[in-house]
């Protein structure tokens, strides 16, 4: 589930909003060359550094303390693959029902979509380590006791009560994008690469994550995926937090309204949900239908289509419209649906890798259209909106898909629940015109 640019992912992400000039304190970025002195005509200048890398992803990690605080975000994101596939696993292993699981996996999820707006505007007053560190100790102690719950076969309902504790889930993801757009806030083409690099980062937990899910919980026994992204999730908040030298400044209070106001938010926001429900109906389907363990490898090719298509459009110079975008995704995502019904694993495989190509290239193109839409002092609040409503869409396709999945007519039936959604998404773009209308930039 993708948390999506989340950030999102699905997520999906929260970027941190616009800060002080810092033109007083440093050199601008951009200077005509004649401006510049040359070296032998500085006594004490420095000698000559090297010229920057062409790859604007190595471009990104030239910048001091990026490594670091990267390298904790992906250890705290990768269990975000691993927690609803292990759920769900765990959960129909024990109770016998793919629909329990995917209705407990969508509670979890629908007040996690309601709780992340205000733990973000928490992050945003306090800073991320005062805020993060125990809300995903408090996450992670809720995972746990579902868990508890799971092996002890307590009556469903303490499933449902249970999975709300984890609704503390700190956003990693926008978190680690309030960092991106904190260090390159005044360099566009940067800050694009970045968001583009979050996104791709996203898609590659959701590519390892289900596969380490899937293994863990069919070879060692059907907990063993949660307890293992619980003590990863903690631990990477940890690492991250403790990188402070790039972490944003606290944000200054405003008293502007809600980022909902801004013109053509609402649609935006309404696209993005049912966007969501192709991520969350397409995970439970695909699990269902394959129904091994090999679920987890063939449901992670899509990430990796998303992860492949992300990267490459991370280095173009022009981004595609949303309608466009969405347009390749109804399309894409009837090719797991025609390769499901060939009754071919393989296949199945190839349509899910070419599924998730339209997924990256989508959530970039749509968290960019939001940033410009929100005021630069709401930026964080309006990307948390951003993942509410991916969530709350992925929480609802994945009781749908679940549904599918026990009473399906025919084996590939499920598959079309996502195709639905895509298109759903179009019309709903087509109509609304998202994207057309006025951009706040405040």
């Amino acid at each position: 589930m993708p948390q999506p640019d989340l950030t999102l992912t699905p997520a999906g992400p929260a970027l941190a909003p616009r800060y002080r000039d810092r033109a007083s304190h440093a050199l601008p970025r951009h200077r005509e060359p004649h401006t510049l002195p040359h070296p032998r005509d500085t006594p004490h200048a420095p000698p000559g550094k090297p010229s920057p890398p062409a790859n604007p992803y190595l471009r990104l990690f030239a910048h001091p303390g990026t490594r670091a605080f990267t390298a904790g975000n992906l250890i705290a994101r990768l269990p975000m693959g691993m927690f609803g596939v292990s759920a769900v696993i765990m959960i129909a292993a024990a109770y016998g029902s793919y629909a329990l699981a995917g209705a407990v996996t969508a509670t979890g999820l629908a007040v996690g979509s309601a709780t992340g707006p205000l733990i973000a505007r928490l992050v945003d007053r306090y800073g991320q380590a005062r805020i993060a560190v125990p809300a995903a100790a408090y996450a992670a102690l809720g995972h746990l006791v579902l868990l508890l719950c799971v092996h002890a076969r307590t009556p469903v309902w303490a499933l449902f009560l249970t999975t709300a504790v984890t609704a503390t889930t700190p956003n990693t993801g926008g978190m680690s994008r309030a960092r991106w757009a904190h260090l390159f806030r005044d360099d566009p083409d940067a800050l694009h690469t970045a968001n583009a690099f979050e996104q791709a980062a996203d898609e590659l937990c959701y590519m390892l994550g289900p596969v380490f899910a899937a293994v863990l919980c069919s070879a060692l026994f059907p907990e063993a995926g949660t307890l293992t992204a619980a003590a990863l999730f903690l631990g990477g908040v940890l690492v991250f937090t403790a990188q402070r030298s790039t972490e944003p400044p606290i944000a200054p209070r405003t008293t502007a309204g809600s980022p909902l106001r801004a013109p053509g938010m609402a649609p935006l926001l309404a696209v993005l949900l049912t966007t969501g429900a192709v991520f969350g109906s397409m995970e439970v389907v695909a699990l269902a239908y394959v129904d091994g363990p090999v679920a987890g490898p063939v449901l992670a090719l899509q990430a990796a289509g998303s992860c492949a298509a992300g990267l490459l459009y991370g280095r173009a110079h022009r981004t595609a419209r949303l309608r466009t975008c969405l347009a390749a995704m109804a399309v894409l995502m009837a090719m797991p649906l025609l390769a499901a019904s060939t009754g071919s694993l393989l296949a199945l495989a190839g349509g899910l890798l070419l599924a998730g190509m339209a997924t990256a290239p989508t959530m970039v193109t749509a968290m960019g259209l939001l940033q410009r839409l929100t005021p630069a002092a709401q930026l964080n609040e309006g990307m948390s909106l951003a993942v509410t409503a991916l969530l709350a869409g992925v929480a609802a396709g994945s009781a749908t898909g679940g549904w599918a999945a026990d009473h399906a007519p025919f084996a590939s039936f499920g598959f079309l629940i996502p195709v639905t959604a895509a298109t759903a998404a179009l019309i709903l773009c087509a109509a609304t015109g998202v994207g057309r209308g006025p951009r706040v930039r405040a």
